[in-house]
């Protein structure tokens, strides 16, 4: 395989990782966001929004790839869209903590105590393994492809499962024991 097959074959492996990406997280986010809402969860619905957060971040990655993909770019116009890409996907992280943040106080100052939600436990749970296993493939096709935007955006990823434990663990605790 030529060196150009080879970029071609990594860019066509991030962009399935980041198509796979944004289908989930919007499954994801519509079952976490219809449950969060049945159970009155601000953790559900929050870890809804973190998913079409995410859907942003894979969407900025999947024209970066495509883009380079297409072909016709020199180096300095792929350099500008690594940057651009790479900005981009802080930006949607930055977004998300913001949010995250935001969501915590609210619910922490109006004390809203969420029934039990089985789904939510139970897509948490997936999700972490989805989550884990799709930053871990992200981080090393970045890495072989010296994308910093992609490795960016498997950082996010990364925080994505972060919260997905969390989510999982205050389900879990408001499940078993009432702790909301």
């Amino acid at each position: 395989m030529t060196a150009l097959g080879g970029r071609g074959a990594l860019l066509r492996r991030g962009l399935l990782l980041e198509y796979l990406t944004v289908g989930w997280n919007l499954v994801e986010g519509a079952i976490a966001v219809g449950a969060g809402v049945i159970a009155a969860s601000p953790a559900l619905i929050g870890f809804g929004v973190d998913s079409f957060v995410e859907t942003v971040s894979g969407g900025v990655l999947i024209w970066r790839l495509r883009s380079e993909l297409g072909g016709d770019l020199d180096e300095e116009a792929l350099e500008r869209l690594e940057h651009r890409a790479r900005r981009l996907v802080g930006v949607a992280f930055l977004l998300l903590a913001a949010y995250v943040t935001f969501d915590a106080g609210r619910s922490l100052l109006m004390q809203e105590q969420p029934a039990v939600s089985p789904i939510g436990i139970a897509l948490t749970m997936v999700s972490i393994v989805v989550m884990l296993w799709l930053a871990r493939a992200k981080r090393i096709t970045g890495e072989d492809l010296g994308s910093q935007a992609l490795i960016a955006d498997s950082r996010q990823t990364l925080a994505c499962w972060v919260l997905s434990a969390a989510a999982l663990a205050g389900l879990a605790l408001n499940a078993l024991f009432g702790l909301w």
